[in-house]
C-alpha cells in the first residue's frame, strides 16, 4: 500500500493507494453493484427537477439520517460488504463510522459537482474517508476562494482510499467532473460520522 499526503493549506489529504487488492475490489465493485438499493435521485436547480448524474444510496446505523441539495436520506442498514470496507478503514485511521453514501457512475457522463462535505450533521472538522472501486476517475480539489492558485488532480485507482480530515471542508471544495475519455463503471464510498 502507497501512503501519499497532500501539501495543501489548511487541508489534511491523504491517499490510500490499493488500500484493496485486485481481487478484493473487483469482488466487492460486483457485489456491490448488485446488492445495494441504488436509486436514481432528482434535485430542484434553477427551478426545474433534474436528475442527479450518478445514482446513489445511504446506509448506515438507524436513525442516522443524512440531508444534502435538498434530499433527506433514511440509511438502508448495513450489509456484509460495507461492514467490511468500514472495519478495514476503522482499524487504518482509528476511528468508528456510523454511515456511508455511496454513488455508483455508469460512465464518464457521470459526475458531481463542485461542492464541500459540510453539512450541520457532520460536525465542524468532518473526517471523510472515500473509497474508489472500478474505474480509475480523476477527483479534484480547489480552495475556497480560489484566489489564483490551481486545482489539484488527484487519481482515484481501484481499490484506493482518500482521507479528507481537519479544516479541509472549511476551505476546500471537491469534485468528480466528466470526462469524455471511454470510462467504465466505478463505485465510490464515502464514510461519515453523523
Amino acid at each position: 500500500m502507497k501512503k501519499t499526503k497532500f501539501n495543501l493549506s489548511k487541508a489534511d489529504v491523504t491517499l490510500f493507494e490499493n488500500f484493496f487488492t485486485q481481487k478484493e475490489s473487483s469482488q466487492l465493485f460486483n457485489s456491490l453493484s448488485q446488492n445495494v438499493s441504488w436509486q436514481q435521485r432528482h434535485i430542484n436547480m434553477f427551478g426545474k427537477r433534474i436528475p442527479i448524474p450518478r445514482s446513489t444510496a445511504w446506509y448506515g446505523d438507524a436513525g442516522k439520517t443524512y440531508e444534502y441539495s435538498g434530499i433527506a436520506l433514511e440509511p438502508n442498514t448495513w450489509n456484509s460488504d460495507l461492514l467490511l470496507i468500514k472495519k478495514r478503514i476503522e482499524k487504518e485511521v482509528g476511528r468508528e463510522f456510523n454511515s456511508c453514501l455511496l454513488n455508483y457512475y455508469k460512465s464518464g457522463k457521470d459526475s458531481v459537482s463542485w461542492h464541500q462535505d459540510n453539512e450541520p450533521e457532520l460536525g465542524v472538522n468532518p473526517l471523510i474517508a472515500s473509497v474508489s472501486l472500478g474505474d480509475e476517475r480523476m477527483f479534484q480539489l480547489r480552495p475556497k476562494p480560489a484566489n489564483g492558485v490551481t486545482k489539484t488532480d488527484i487519481p482515484l485507482k481501484d481499490g484506493s482510499l482518500l482521507l479528507m480530515k481537519g479544516t479541509t471542508q472549511h476551505h476546500w471544495e471537491h469534485q468528480i467532473p466528466k470526462t469524455a475519455k471511454a470510462v467504465g463503471p466505478r463505485i465510490n464510498l464515502t464514510f461519515r460520522i453523523i
